[in-house]
């Protein structure tokens, strides 16, 4: 199918070749009849893929500290390869879109093949969207009526905001899409208009719709207009639609209002305040959060759990309908707002002048007949009888930053690259040169050319994946976790451990990296035998609390899904097996997916390990740092880019590029998928430290020790 995407690294626009989305549970499959381009929002983005590194961190001066936050604590060059990794990340188009449902998720109750439903689906032949994010269209509504559903609920939350009542007097700064779609709702509440816009065009559109347009390049003093018409009083409240870096706009706002009036922003301005506009009015600002609540809410977006009418009256899909409601009782008038119908194919008639026509809102028509494909060929050779051929389930940033570039000195015969959306999968294919890139991970499985899947999605996707793949004979790589249970932990075991009727045994490698980096491996090597004692730091960094990090179904908490990377590098350092497991949390009630904590391991042999997994620690400072203490000898590790050694003979320090051991793990994984071998960690070991893991939760929430052989 077809999509169009936005390199920000070049600011070249896109339609690009992906295959078909697989349908997700309680999502809804869409083959889209229309999707309207935002003029204002995409200008933004297309401007800001077409400046200069200089020109993009201007704009973004609080990516710039973390930028150089990472420097101080990683280094230039891993600092660059992240950046510049991010900055090649596509980004898709678009935000309004209309359709027919062709395929219902598992869990999905309000929507029937053959629904015509308006979406927040991107600029796609094909979008797959949550049943939250979706509402049906009336009869008596067009497609093209009803693609400015979306971005006509962005303009009504703003109003929702402003609490207009009738009679009052509302400005609107700024006539494009929004304004006028935002104009007609206020003038069905009962309200005197006031709009203002540097184009003529759109100021004569508003003059039509019943608002009192003015067009201030003639000359008009905006806060004096205003006084005038409202005899001195000045307007109740004030909506920013416009898109400008000036802070005149908030100024101009604030001094056209009434005492205890309301400014919403709605659009992007410059945010410099004045205290005395403000304070001497009692003004309250407020800026407006996209389609309303719900907006950026997992649990309401991607789960489907709706907010109880009675509390919240509007949340985003109520307002889809509102303005779908609005369209069909004739209140919202939003035909005459479109300026040209374009043929997807022929998408650049738009982009290439976006920022430049009059255009108000232009419309994308696609073709019935649409290719449903869910693979997409980039490159045709044969793999044949070829050993150590790879599929990679997965392409987020951890494949992006760091699977391919580790995976492309070594040369691998790269088949297969699957995401969900298809988007990421289609482009990383033809950046690193994977043959096919699909949505559906069952593909992978059934072909017999593949001898090696990794698994690389998010952390409640890794079991059932690891299930099925070593059900298919495959020899598996997972990133960390393995799992997020123990009842997904037993089905792993039971399932690797049973009678393989193949030639071979398929092996399972767990994403522990750490232990192969060379620094590790050095360390292992100096402290030789006998028992230590090991205290380990990660300065994790802070994580939203809404991330799915921190779900404890989709990502298992962060000591699950992270720090078991050092529970691992522990049981490497030490030779040994956790047997006990003690946790506590910062705070005075700590909860479950905490990400503050202090772990004691013990170990068989009688060493002892500490690992401090904190997320409030400076950024600046390392990430990492491992002490190891043994017969009157000391190492320090300090991010991976310094060893210092206490008490060696022959060895002080030593110093190198950051490497955190996915290259080498990497490159003996394919040795052992080729030529044969052990396993690359022994089954037994990534046992005891996912066991030890689900300890650590455990002894949090009982507040003692916890022996690994009670889980």
């Amino acid at each position: 199918m077809k999509q169009i995407i936005q390199n920000m690294k070049t600011g070249e626009t896109i339609l690009e070749d992906v295959p078909a989305p697989f349908v997700r549970a309680g999502h809804l499959l869409i083959q889209a009849s229309r999707s309207l381009v935002s003029l204002g929002t995409e200008r933004m983005l297309v401007e800001f893929g077409n400046a200069s590194l200089i020109q993009k961190a201007r704009q973004q001066p609080d990516k710039v500290k973390m930028v150089l936050d990472k420097i101080r604590s990683d280094g230039v060059l891993p600092t660059l390869e992240a950046v510049f990794n991010k900055l090649n990340q596509p980004l898709p188009l678009g935000y309004c879109n209309v359709g027919r449902v062709i395929e219902v998720g598992a869990g999905v109750t309000e929507f029937q093949i053959g629904d015509r439903v308006a979406s927040n689906g991107p600029h796609a032949e094909l979008v797959c969207v949550p049943q939250k994010l979706c509402a049906r269209i009336p009869d008596n509504v067009s497609d093209d009526d009803a693609s400015f559903t979306v971005i006509g609920s962005i303009g009504l939350q703003g109003i929702r905001l402003l609490q207009p009542t009738f009679g009052e007097t509302v400005v609107i700064i700024g006539l494009g899409l929004i304004g006028l779609i935002s104009a007609q709702i206020l003038k069905a509440n009962g309200c005197r208009v006031i709009g203002f816009d540097f184009d003529q065009s759109k100021v004569e559109l508003a003059n039509s719709l019943g608002v009192i347009a003015v067009n201030p390049a003639g000359g008009t003093d905006q806060v004096k207009f205003v006084e005038e018409l409202t005899s001195g009083i000045g307007a109740d409240a004030v909506l920013i639609t416009a898109s400008a870096k000036t802070n005149e706009i908030i100024s101009q706002a604030a001094r056209m209002s009434r005492k205890r009036g309301r400014v919403v922003l709605v659009g992007v301005i410059g945010l410099e305040l004045s205290r005395a506009e403000f304070y001497e009015k009692e003004l309250t600002f407020q800026v407006s959060c996209s389609y309303g609540p719900g907006r950026y809410d997992e649990q309401y977006e991607q789960r489907g759990h709706d907010y109880p009418i009675g509390f919240v009256r509007w949340t985003e899909k109520r307002n889809f309908e509102a303005i779908l409601n609005a369209i069909s009782s004739r209140q919202l008038d939003v035909g005459r707002l479109i300026t040209e119908r374009v043929p997807l194919a022929e998408y650049g008639t738009i982009y290439d002048s976006i920022g430049k026509s009059a255009s108000i809102a232009s419309l994308l028509l696609y073709d019935d007949v649409v290719n449903t494909n869910t693979s997409v060929i980039i490159d045709s050779r044969s793999f044949g009888s070829s050993k150590g051929v790879v599929a990679i389930i997965g392409a987020g940033n951890f494949t992006s930053a760091t699977v391919l570039p580790a995976l492309k000195p070594l040369k691998a015969k790269l088949k297969y690259i699957v995401s969900a959306g298809g988007l990421t999968a289609s482009t990383l294919a033809k950046r690193a040169g994977v043959a096919i890139a699909t949505t559906d991970y069952r593909e992978v499985l059934s072909d017999n050319d593949v001898d090696l899947v990794m698994i690389t999605t998010r952390h409640n996707l890794h079991a059932p994946m690891v299930i099925d793949a070593l059900k298919a004979g495959k020899n598996v790589f997972v990133e960390k976790p393995l799992c997020l249970n123990k009842e997904e932990l037993a089905e792993i075991e039971r399932v690797y451990l049973a009678p393989c009727p193949l030639p071979l045994t398929p092996t399972l490698t767990v994403g522990f990296n750490r232990r192969f980096a060379p620094f590790a491996q050095k360390m292992k090597s100096l402290l030789g035998q006998g028992v230590v004692n090991i205290v380990t730091t990660m300065n994790a960094g802070f994580i939203p609390a809404n991330s799915w990090v921190h779900d404890l179904e989709v990502g298992g908490g962060r000591i699950i899904g992270e720090a078991c990377h050092f529970i691992d590098l522990c049981n490497y350092l030490t030779g040994s097996r956790v047997v006990a497991v003690c946790m506590n949390a910062l705070g005075t009630a700590p909860q479950e997916n905490s990400d503050n904590v202090s772990i004691v391991l013990r170990y068989a042999n009688g060493s002892n390990a500490v690992i401090n997994y904190f997320a409030n620690g400076s950024k600046a400072y390392s990430k990492e740092r491992v002490e190891v203490h043994s017969q009157e000898r000391s190492l320090i590790m300090d991010n991976w880019r310094i060893l210092e050694g206490h008490g060696f003979k022959g060895f002080s320090h030593v110093k190198g590029k950051q490497d955190k051991g996915h290259a080498d793990q990497f490159r003996l994984l394919l040795e052992r998928i080729i030529s044969g071998g052990e396993p690359l960690i022994p089954f037994d070991d990534i046992i005891n430290t996912t066991m030890a893991s689900f300890a650590a939760i455990t002894s949090l929430k009982e507040g003692r020790w916890v022996e690994i052989s009670e889980i």
